[in-house]
């Protein structure tokens, strides 16, 4: 039985899309109505907890994604395809390039989490491991990483989707995965083209980070700045960003 996604277009290239933290395979904002669907195939997988899939059990880790989306990626025939994640998703996309070299052909990380994860001060570890329980933390990172720039309605709509699309036992364990887990050793050196896609107001995984990390991880990789976009480009800049993606994707 195929895990169950999100499938849009019809085209030769397959890609795989991987969602972050306060998404699913329908929190892509407007990315998935801007893709060309003579060129692409694209299949936006929910993890366990959230989206179609809230209800199946799991331990919620990078590994069990990975699992997951090469299962998926199994149940469509695809042995080669590229790969998109965003945030939480650029660490489990590293994960499958890991579990799966040989299948993975193009690597693009929007606002990726970082190999070795993501350090926190202890004020920073309080605000984001009390999310799963308070939408009020919810809001406020989705503002702090926005650069605190975007309407409360929309601020708003963005904490109410994540309320509604993933339960708060998964949203918690996730935390623990993308931010403590390091795959560094396994996947530097992969000579996979590799994409990192930031926002110019994102204050944690922005154009600085992405050079200490994505950029001297991956020999064949590129870096984008998008001038008008915080941490959820496919919100803020859809247009460009599905741009960029699918040009490099293309190639």
């Amino acid at each position: 039985m195929t895990i169950s996604h999100i499938s849009v277009g019809h085209g030769p290239r397959r890609v795989l899309a991987l969602h972050g933290w306060f998404g699913s395979a329908r929190g892509w904002g407007w990315l998935p109505d801007l893709v060309d669907v003579e060129r692409f195939t694209w299949a936006f997988l929910d993890y366990r907890g959230y989206g179609a899939r809230a209800g199946v059990a799991g331990e919620y880790t990078l590994a069990e994604i990975s699992r997951d989306a090469l299962d998926l990626a199994d149940s469509l025939g695809w042995d080669r395809f590229a790969l998109v994640g965003h945030s939480m998703g650029g660490s489990a996309a590293q994960r499958v390039l890991a579990d799966a070299p040989e299948r993975v052909d193009r690597l693009v990380g929007i606002s990726p989490v970082p190999a070795g994860g993501v350090p926190f001060d202890l004020q920073s570890w309080a605000l984001f491991d009390g999310a799963a329980a308070n939408p009020d933390n919810r809001r406020a990172i989705i503002d702090l990483t926005t650069g605190n720039r975007l309407s409360r309605r929309w601020l708003d709509e963005m904490v109410r989707f994540s309320l509604d699309h993933s339960t708060p036992e998964a949203f918690g364990a996730y935390l623990t995965a993308w931010a403590r887990t390091d795959l560094t050793d396994e996947v530097k050196g992969s000579p996979v083209p590799a994409l990192a896609v930031v926002g110019a107001h994102d204050p944690a995984l922005g154009a600085d980070m992405m050079r200490e990390t994505w950029m001297r991880h991956y020999p064949n990789a590129r870096l984008e700045v998008l001038a008008n976009a915080g941490h959820y480009a496919m919100y803020e800049t859809p247009v460009r960003l599905a741009t960029v993606v699918e040009e490099f994707l293309g190639r």
